[in-house]
């Protein structure tokens, strides 16, 4: 009996957590009598068992995954890591370079696969074989896109000869790449001439129309036909899911040294940085950054907001007049549940405390200073971060040892509106220089990089704008995940 009792009162104990942990689970009630009730009741109590071990696995597992998933995602075969002696490489590089009456106006992407390119070559490759993509043709072959005018240049800078090839699928391309010269360097056209290497485009009469599964399969299978090792040195595009990026079936799928360059520096702000860690964010809708600013308050110490959002957050918060300053306001909707989080974070967020304030979005505007005391009178508008601002930002840059940058100060373009984003950009050379490790995401921000020569005094200026942002956001980028692991 006493047994019993005690069994009775273990289950009834059992069944109180369930009911105050578990609602949803409905136990019977037990009695000695009655032992189809009591097998009722202990099978649900193995079922609610199971499935609250399910359930904290499941948590644990989910936890251990957002862990790893970035380091797993980064860290990747390099080419320097890869024997391609007597092999034919197959590099995916970007060579979406600007043309002006079918001449190249700026060879920087292509001078940037250089050093991949001759690492392949001095170690032994049979060949080295190149495709990229050059502006929307949209899956239809206009010439205005062919990539014919690079390979003048692409021989200048290697010192070689480079063959290019009409086509880059297909019989004729497929002979041109199945027993190449030995060190020969040969490049195929445009990958964008067919409606299959993005999924999608347009047809001859301007109607939207999708490749088939089938036809996406035969594509890939002929680019894999062009290589023995597939090497990927095309950042800029990482963020597609496009068939040149992720759909080169050789055993071997490794970083060129581009790209590796890349993933090392965001390994370095992502994975494991050295604090302070500071994020300086601009850009004009709250909303366009809000995974952005989620997930980097998971990762920083602290961060500055400045930019045309930095006005919606003003708004907010501090319920000032901005005038004819941007205001999102699908993205006012959310400015308090970021903060909250920065708060619970621990984050010290910056935001702008004087500005400078145009008449109109004009470059010759009239223009003057304003504060968070005075506000933007109605009709004007802010355009830039005040003097202020401007040395509070400049002191917090001052004391990091990581820093990201994405999205300048204010509208640097025009004179008048540029001292902010030039302030912080020199605290970022500062610190550079004194050992922090500073990354400036593509976009707007390398422009400001190239504006004002500062592209060798930071750690690393980001050759991929959307494919950098979506990494910072915490995406995995489909052209990295698709490669061999290191």
């Amino acid at each position: 009996m006493s047994m019993k009792r005690n069994r009775s009162s273990w289950r009834h104990t059992v069944q109180c957590n369930f009911r105050s942990t578990m609602p949803y689970y409905v136990v019977p009630s037990v009695t000695h009598s009655n032992m189809r009730k009591r097998r009722l009741h202990s099978f649900l109590l193995t079922v609610a068992w199971a499935s609250l071990f399910t359930a904290s696995s499941c948590t644990i597992f989910r936890v251990f995954l957002r862990a790893t998933q970035k380091k797993m995602t980064l860290n990747k075969l390099s080419i320097d890591k890869v024997d391609v002696k007597d092999k034919r490489v197959l590099i995916r590089v970007d060579f979406n370079v600007p043309l002006k009456d079918g001449k190249i106006t700026n060879n920087q992407r292509i001078t940037a696969a250089v050093p991949t390119i001759k690492h392949a070559l001095d170690h032994g490759a049979k060949a080295v074989i190149l495709m990229s993509h050059l502006g929307r043709p949209d899956g239809m072959k206009k010439m205005e896109f062919t990539l014919e005018p690079v390979v003048s240049e692409l021989k200048n800078v290697l010192g070689k000869d480079v063959t290019f090839v009409r086509d880059c699928v297909g019989p004729e391309a497929e002979k041109a790449t199945a027993d190449p010269a030995l060190g020969s360097v040969i490049l195929l056209e445009n990958l964008r001439f067919y409606l299959e290497e993005e999924g999608k485009g347009v047809n001859e009469k301007g109607e939207k129309v999708k490749a088939s599964q089938a036809d996406i399969d035969k594509f890939r299978a002929s680019l894999t036909k062009h290589g023995d090792v597939y090497v990927n040195d095309a950042f800029g595009t990482a963020h597609r899911a496009h068939s040149s990026m992720v759909g080169i079936k050789l055993d071997k799928r490794a970083t060129g040294f581009l790209m590796k360059k890349e993933l090392d520096y965001f390994a370095k702000a992502l994975d494991n940085p050295v604090p302070p860690f500071l994020a300086i964010l601009g850009g004009a809708k709250v909303a366009d950054k809000i995974q952005l600013i989620r997930n980097l308050l998971d990762k920083v110490n602290e961060m500055i907001i400045g930019g045309g959002m930095a006005y919606t957050f003003l708004k907010v918060i501090n319920n000032i007049n901005i005038g004819k300053s941007l205001f999102d306001a699908e993205g006012a909707k959310i400015v308090s549940e970021l903060m909250d989080k920065a708060k619970e974070k621990g984050v010290k967020i910056h935001l702008p405390i004087d500005f400078v304030i145009a008449d109109d979005f004009k470059e010759n505007a009239q223009f003057k200073t304003a504060d968070l005391k005075s506000g933007i009178p109605d009709g004007w508008m802010g355009l830039d971060i005040g003097p202020e601002t401007a040395k509070q930002f400049a002191e917090v840059v001052g004391h990091a040892r990581t820093v990201v940058w994405n999205g300048p100060a204010g509208v640097f373009e025009w004179e008048n509106f540029s001292k902010g984003t030039k302030a912080v950009m020199d605290a970022v050379v500062d610190v550079t220089s004194k050992g922090a490790v500073t990354i400036i995401g593509g976009g707007d921000t390398a422009t400001c990089c190239k504006k004002w020569k500062t592209g060798d005094k930071v750690s690393h200026v980001s050759t991929g704008g959307g494919a950098s942002l979506e990494l910072l956001e915490g995406k995995v980028l489909p052209g990295v995940d698709a490669l061999s692991p290191a």
